[in-house]
C-alpha cells in the first residue's frame, strides 16, 4: 500500500518553504523505504532502523531533525508503548527541537494517551496514508508558526465564523490567531495547557475548545484547584467508597467520572498538589485512576484542558511541580 502511494504522491507541503529534515525510525524494512520515499519530495529524509542507530544519527547531524516518525513496537518491546526513544532523545539534548510522531499498528486510546505523555505531540494508527502523515505534519508546524511570530493562517477545515465564539470577541491579529489554534486543538485528543494572566479569559477559551469539538454537548466540568482544600482535591477528582473516611456515608463519583466521554477542566493547575500530580500523570498516560478507599481501576475518557497563571516551568525548576506533568 505504502509503494503504491509512493509512485503516484507527488503534492508539495505548501507550509514549508524548504524541504525540512526528517527521522524516519522503524525496523520495517519495506515500511521505513515507503515512507522515505512518499515523503521523499516534501522532506530531507533520514531513516534508522532501531532505537540506537536513531541516537547515533542524530548525534551524527549538524542540526536536529524538524520532525521524526518513530514506530511505537520496536523491538525490544514491541507493540507497546514504551519510554525508551523520547528518554534516548532527551539524552542527546534535542527533545525540545524534534516534534515526535508515534506511529503504530496498536490503535487504541491507551497507547495514543501514552505516546503523548512520553513527549510525543501527536499519535497516528497504522495503516496510513502519506497524505494522513502529511496533514498531521503540517497542521503540527502550523501551531509551531502561529506560536513563534503570531501570523494568522485560517484553517481550511476551520468551522467557526461566528467572532463572538462563546464570549471570545474582536477581530485583531492576535484574537484570530487565538481562534486559528482553538480551531485546531479542537480537532486533537490530546491535553491541553492553556497559560495566562488571572482574568485574561482561560476558561472561555477551554470552553470554547470543547464547544467546537467533535462532542459539544459532552459534559464539560470545571474544577478550581486554588479554589478546594488539598486534601479534598483526591476525593472530588476519582470519587470515594463508602467509608473511605470519617464523613463517607455513602460511594461517591468523582469529576473524572462526571466528565464521561467529554471535558474536565483543571483551573489553576500549578496548584495542585504534588503528591497527587502522579495520579494525575497515570491518567493522562492510560485513562487509569481509583476512587478513594477502593484498588479497584477505573477508566477515564474525559479529555484534560488545564489552565495556569504561574509559569510551570519555574515551578519545575524550584520543585513544586513534576516534569512529568508538563511533559504530558
Amino acid at each position: 500500500m505504502l509503494l503504491q502511494y509512493a509512485y503516484f504522491y507527488k503534492k508539495k507541503l505548501n507550509a514549508i518553504s524548504k524541504p525540512l529534515d526528517l527521522l524516519i525510525v522503524d525496523d520495517d524494512p519495506l515500511i521505513r523505504e515507503g515512507l522515505a520515499m512518499a515523503l521523499g519530495n516534501d522532506f530531507k529524509v533520514h531513516q534508522a532502523e532501531s532505537r540506537a542507530s536513531a541516537i547515533t544519527l542524530l548525534r551524527d547531524l549538524p542540526n536536529p531533525p524538524k520532525l521524526a516518525l518513530v514506530d511505537l513496537g520496536l523491538p525490544p518491546f514491541p507493540h507497546r508503548p514504551d519510554e525508551r526513544i523520547p528518554v534516548d532523545f532527551r539524552i542527546t539534548g534535542t527533545l525540545t527541537k524534534i516534534r515526535i510522531f508515534v506511529l503504530s499498528g496498536q490503535n487504541d486510546l491507551s497507547n495514543a494517551r501514552h505516546a503523548r505523555a512520553m513527549g510525543a505531540i501527536d499519535f497516528i494508527a497504522k495503516p496510513c496514508t502519506p497524505e494522513k502523515i502529511r496533514k498531521h505534519f503540517e497542521d503540527a508546524l502550523k501551531i509551531e508558526k502561529t506560536q513563534k511570530t503570531g501570523a494568522f493562517h485560517p484553517l481550511p477545515s476551520e468551522g467557526v465564523k461566528d467572532e463572538r465564539l462563546f464570549g471570545i470577541i474582536g477581530q485583531s491579529t492576535r484574537i484570530k490567531v487565538l481562534r486559528d489554534q482553538i480551531a485546531l486543538y479542537a480537532t486533537l485528543p490530546f491535553p491541553v495547557l492553556i497559560e495566562g494572566e488571572s482574568g485574561s479569559g482561560k476558561e472561555l477559551v477551554a470552553t470554547a475548545i470543547q464547544k467546537t469539538g467533535p462532542n459539544p454537548d459532552a459534559p464539560f466540568k470545571v474544577l478550581n484547584c486554588a479554589a478546594i482544600a488539598p486534601t479534598l482535591i483526591e476525593p472530588t477528582l476519582f470519587g470515594y467508597s463508602k467509608g473511605a473516611f470519617t464523613g463517607a456515608t455513602s460511594a461517591q463519583s468523582g469529576f473524572f467520572e462526571d466528565a464521561s466521554e467529554g471535558t474536565l477542566f483543571l483551573d489553576e493547575i500549578g496548584e495542585l498538589p504534588l503528591e497527587l500530580q502522579t495520579k494525575l500523570l497515570r491518567v493522562l498516560e492510560n485513562g487509569e485512576y481509583q476512587r478513594v478507599g477502593e484498588t479497584t481501576a477505573r477508566i477515564s475518557h474525559a479529555r484534560i484542558i488545564a489552565a495556569t497563571n504561574r509559569n510551570l516551568r519555574d515551578a519545575v525548576r524550584a520543585g513544586y511541580f513534576a516534569v512529568t506533568c508538563t511533559t504530558a
